[in-house]
C-alpha cells in the first residue's frame, strides 16, 4: 500500500492542489481569491498533462548514433502544455485588467457587495 501511494505522489499533488483550488473558486467571495484557486487549478492541471508523458528510461527524441532501440519520450504534451501556460497567462492578464476596472467602478471585489449593485 505503501508503494502504491509512494509510486504515485504526482498524481496525489495534482489532486490535492485540484482540491485547494476548487476549494478557494467556491467559498471565496473575493473575486482576486477566486481568480487565484482557478490559476491554481490551472497549474496542477498542467503538473498533470506533463508527469503523465514521463517514461521511465525515456530519452529525449534526438536519433544520435550507435544508439538503437531507445525509449523516446513524446514532445506533444510538452509542448501543448507550453502553449496552456501562455494562454493562462494571457488570460490572467485580461482578468486582472477586468478585476481592476471592476474595482475602480464599484470599490470593492467582494462579490456580495458587488451583487448588491446590481439590484
Amino acid at each position: 500500500m505503501t508503494d502504491l501511494l509512494a509510486g504515485r505522489f504526482e498524481y496525489w499533488m495534482t489532486t490535492a492542489l485540484i482540491v485547494v483550488g476548487f476549494y478557494g473558486m467556491l467559498s471565496k467571495r473575493n473575486l482576486v481569491k477566486q481568480f487565484i484557486g482557478l490559476n491554481i487549478m490551472q497549474t496542477a492541471i498542467i503538473l498533470t498533462f506533463i508527469s503523465m508523458s514521463v517514461r521511465p528510461g525515456g530519452t529525449v527524441p534526438i536519433i544520435q548514433k550507435g544508439v538503437s532501440g531507445a525509449v523516446y519520450m513524446s514532445p506533444l504534451p510538452h509542448v501543448l502544455m507550453l502553449t496552456a501556460i501562455v494562454v493562462m497567462v494571457a488570460t490572467a492578464g485580461v482578468a486582472f485588467a477586468l478585476l481592476i476596472r471592476i474595482y475602480r467602478r464599484f470599490g470593492s471585489l467582494e462579490e456580495d457587495e458587488l451583487l448588491e449593485h446590481d439590484r
